[in-house]
């Protein structure tokens, strides 16, 4: 039936975001049946995948309202087997409402959301300092231009991993206020060293940290890791798809934590033998773009895939404590 489904899926329409490490993903969840969330839909790329390779069905959540419009012209074409939802995947599970056999999430900032000025995600485009995934809450222009100091350079450092946070944070400030993403870009580039051949620009770690403040992406991370637990039935699988270390850090510890295999635990994780595993780990480490994909992608190249198959012990709470969030205490916020 899966094959039949297969030669009835209309072809790809063409989409601006290439899905990263998706070979690899299809052939470790393989083979690809029942009822799948796209937890981070995006430009489609990963959900008509799922739809071709088998899929009964994929609920196609995301935060961004833009992204589901840009669906409109060919998420009918799949009928009842694309369901289109416009919400937040820590919430997952409420809005697919009924068990499912399988959640992928790509995580971070889309080529789509990268490619469009007007979004304010990219230091190589001048636009407004916006970085917001919904349509809700709190800019990029409002964090750089109202927080105290020592807030920017915790983002700074903490979401970054920014060396050069402190000295960065007070240019903000006496720079103030900022408005464009050139505005921004050019600031960070005065305070750093000009960077080498090959070396990524001076930006880069800036406009991460505040993408990820202004759109509590960690928060969303460990929320929507629990809620594909709660979300998952029995034998099905979680697929994550990280692109820096802090993001793939998280979600290693809470598959290796709820897996039984985060060692003998610490005075944060204390050891929960009693608990049966709620999930078992289809590889150890992290699977990575190969070369060919590299050299068609280069956006993959710090892509991380990590897989997970869900057991039919009852759901539980994960430490959030054990995950390594940055633990933030914003005094302006």
């Amino acid at each position: 039936m899966a094959a039949a489904r297969a030669r009835t899926t209309p072809p790809p329409a063409p989409s601006p975001h290439v899905p990263v490490l998706l070979g690899p993903l299809l052939r470790a969840v393989a083979p690809v049946s029942g009822v799948w969330v796209d937890g981070t839909f995006g430009a489609g790329g990963y959900a008509r995948a799922l739809l071709a390779a088998g899929a009964a069905q994929v609920i196609g959540i995301d935060r961004d309202p833009g992204a589901l419009a840009l669906a409109a012209p060919w998420a009918g074409d799949f009928g009842d087997r694309l369901r289109l939802i416009e919400g937040r995947f820590s919430e997952l599970d409420r809005l697919a409402g009924a068990p499912v056999d399988g959640v992928v999430l790509d995580l971070g900032v889309s080529s789509m959301q990268l490619d469009q000025p007007g979004r304010g995600f990219s230091f190589q485009k001048d636009g407004p300092l916006d970085m917001r995934m919904g349509a809700e809450g709190p800019t990029a222009a409002d964090l750089v231009n109202t927080l105290p100091e020592a807030d920017l350079a915790d983002i700074l450092f903490h979401y970054g991993e920014e060396r050069a946070a402190r000295r960065i944070a007070r240019a903000i400030l006496a720079a103030r206020p900022l408005a464009t993403t050139r505005d921004l870009a050019a600031l960070v580039e005065r305070c750093l060293p000009r960077p080498k051949p090959g070396q990524s620009h001076p930006a880069t770690r800036s406009f991460q940290a505040i993408r990820i403040a202004v759109n509590d992406e960690f928060g969303e991370l460990a929320g929507g890791l629990e809620a594909a637990e709660r979300a998952l039935r029995p034998g099905g699988w979680l697929a994550v798809v990280t692109f820096h270390s802090l993001e793939d850090r998280v979600v290693k510890r809470f598959m290796a934590s709820r897996s039984g295999a985060d060692g003998q635990g610490s005075r944060h994780a204390p050891v929960q033998s009693r608990a049966r595993p709620a999930f078992t780990l289809a590889t150890r480490r992290a699977i990575a773009p190969d070369a060919a994909e590299l050299a068609a992608n280069p956006r993959a190249r710090s892509a991380r895939l990590r897989v997970a198959r869900r057991s039919d012990a009852p759901a539980g709470a994960s430490d959030r404590a054990a995950l390594g969030l940055p633990q933030l205490a914003l005094k302006g916020r």
